[in-house]
Parts: structure tokens; C-alpha cells; sequence
């Protein structure tokens, strides 16, 4: 029998986020709206979702901020 599975961290892509100061390194941009979650797949197919959270993503340098 053989079994594919995986397991791991998505990005859904929100759109456009608000435009604010970065608190790493200190440039203002546009940041960008993600929502981030684990997931355990079987043949390629999402079976379980779970720790689903909002973020912002500064365009810059990448920090991240939870919503």
C-alpha cells in the first residue's frame, strides 16, 4: 500500500494591508494582508486545518505583525 502525505504552513493571500511604519526597520510601505495556517494533507487533498491566524507582512524586510 502506499500512503502520500504532508504536513505543513499555507499563505493565503489577502490583498493589500494598511500603510504604517515598520517596527524593524523603520520604513513606511504598504504592507500586505496574509492568513496563515497548518495543514495536514493525504494524496495532495487538505484533511485538517487548524492555528489559523491574520497577519501583516511589511513589504520591505518581511516582519510580520498579527491582526
Amino acid at each position: 500500500m502506499f500512503l502520500l502525505f504532508g504536513f505543513g504552513t499555507k499563505h493565503e493571500d489577502l490583498g493589500p494591508g494598511a500603510v504604517r511604519a515598520c517596527p524593524r526597520c523603520g520604513n513606511t510601505s504598504q504592507w500586505a494582508r496574509v492568513r496563515q495556517f497548518r495543514q495536514f494533507t493525504v494524496f495532495f487533498v487538505p484533511v485538517a486545518r487548524w492555528g489559523r491566524r491574520q497577519l501583516e507582512i511589511c513589504g520591505i524586510c518581511g516582519a510580520a505583525v498579527e491582526l
